[in-house]
């Protein structure tokens, strides 16, 4: 039986970390807990004061299938190259005619919400193109 897991990121603002890789996943933000019409009502409920409201987000996939992703709020600043990072996969299916120009526009759209492109790996025979990004925070991903 495979283990349940999640991808936690490190953040310096949860909120605005997570609505960025909302955007870049189409995952959509955690619910809150049964009981509670809104995130608000249940950190009313639960005493967090406004000043904490901000220390932790969750994404989960809208089909069920992919890992949450969790947001926390870490004081210190990103230093180096991340030594796990995520592949966003969003060429899959695509003809290889095709697959530049998908990697291409996905990349502007995460531009726009964001994410900086640092290089483009042309295909070598043995993997496809590939495209390095950072997210807002400073934190590597490939368009592949």
């Amino acid at each position: 039986m495979a283990i349940e897991f999640q991808v936690t990121f490190d953040s310096a603002d949860p909120t605005a970390h997570a609505a960025f890789w909302a955007e870049a996943t189409r995952y959509i933000q955690q619910p809150p807990p049964s009981g509670f019409d809104s995130w608000d009502a249940a950190l009313d409920a639960w005493g967090v004061p406004a000043e904490q409201r901000n220390d932790r987000a969750a994404l989960i996939d809208p089909d069920g299938v992919g890992p949450r992703l969790f947001f926390q709020k870490v004081p210190e600043p990103k230093t180096a190259k991340n030594r796990v990072h995520l592949d966003l996969r969003a060429a899959t299916g695509v003809p290889p005619e095709g697959r530049s120009d998908a990697l291409e526009a996905e990349c502007s759209r995460l531009v726009a919400l964001g994410a900086r492109r640092l290089q483009r790996l042309e295909a070598d025979g043995i993997n496809g193109v590939c495209i390095v990004m950072q997210d807002p925070e400073g934190n590597e991903f490939c368009l592949d």
